[in-house]
């Protein structure tokens, strides 16, 4: 490189600048990106991992309250949780919940997700009225549906108006129907969002890959199933995963609003008995513990759904 140099009598005169010095071979530019992820790991370490490390402790204490003496029960509160008929009634309705809702909810939403993306008429409003459900708060939902099925609800006076007025029942308050009410919400709530995130997923497949299926002779439900189901397998899985948990874990306020666990414990889950145990039997030992069974349940769940939805190429 030559730079320009004014001599004392006026004339410019070129002059080689030195070469720079060649960085150490060793040296590499210094990477700020770990100062700049440290307040994100302190809040992760703070509000993710300490609450969840707290749930273990607190599973092994007999703690009858927040302000009453705390004391060490070890595995007391596991042989307590495991004797209790509740506690097995709660297993089965989790089971039966999902099972029955995460099918029929990714089923449903994937078909919904596909027919949007294939762009019919109205396809921008279709997607806007399916995403309604997830705009609506928890407790307007659960209005909705006591309002449709309370004994002098909108289902029991369609089934009036119809001649079928022998059918009415208190679908809320019959042990054979309740938990049936509360499943039949979480696929409302969530079957329009997860068709919604389903269809922008498709949007994004190549048209080719169903114009050549459809030239060698499928229709949409070969399409649908056989073409892009397993372009999109492994988002169907992490949806599938996300559907899981939030069944599982946030079921609570859905039983809390609409039944209470009842009647007797025909709607009782596994999140509301923590909940119940917690802040009405003040019973905080027994309360984690299910905490820790929900956890470790939750954590078998994932790792199966990720091995299912697992790409095989």
């Amino acid at each position: 490189m030559t730079t320009l140099t004014t001599t004392p009598d006026g004339s410019a005169a070129r002059r080689s600048a030195p070469p720079a010095s060649p960085a150490p071979a060793g040296r590499r530019p210094r990477q700020g990106g770990t100062v700049l992820a440290v307040p994100a790991l302190v809040w992760y370490l703070v509000f993710m991992v300490g609450p969840l490390l707290a749930i273990f402790v607190i599973a092994a204490l007999h703690w009858p309250g927040m302000l009453q003496p705390v004391s060490f029960a070890g595995l007391d509160n596991v042989r307590t949780v495991l004797d209790d008929p509740v506690f097995w009634d709660a297993v089965r309705n989790t089971a039966v919940q999902l099972a029955v809702a995460v099918p029929v909810m990714i089923v449903c939403a994937f078909m919904l997700g596909y027919y949007v993306a294939q762009r019919p008429p109205g396809h921008r409003v279709i997607r806007y009225l399916l995403f309604i459900p997830g705009l609506i708060s928890t407790p307007a939902k659960a209005m909705v549906f006591y309002a449709a099925l309370s004994p002098d609800g909108l289902l029991n006076g369609g089934l009036e108006s119809v001649g079928l007025g022998s059918l009415a029942d208190a679908w809320l308050a019959s042990p054979s129907t309740a938990l049936a009410c509360l499943i039949a919400l979480d696929i409302w709530a969530g079957i329009g969002f997860t068709a919604v995130l389903f269809a922008a997923r498709l949007g994004s497949v190549p048209e080719e890959l169903g114009e050549a299926a459809q030239l060698d002779g499928a229709g949409h439900w070969r399409t649908m199933w056989s073409v892009h189901f397993p372009v999109v397998r492994d988002y169907v899985g992490v949806v599938t995963m996300l559907q899981f948990l939030w069944t599982l874990f946030g079921s609570a306020q859905h039983v809390l609003l609409l039944t209470q666990g009842g009647p007797g414990t025909s709607s009782t889950t596994l999140s509301f008995l923590v909940y119940q145990k917690a802040f009405i039997a003040a019973d905080l030992g027994y309360s984690q513990t299910v905490g820790v069974l929900l956890f470790l349940a939750g954590l078998v769940g994932l790792l199966t759904i990720r091995r299912v939805f697992r790409q095989n190429y």
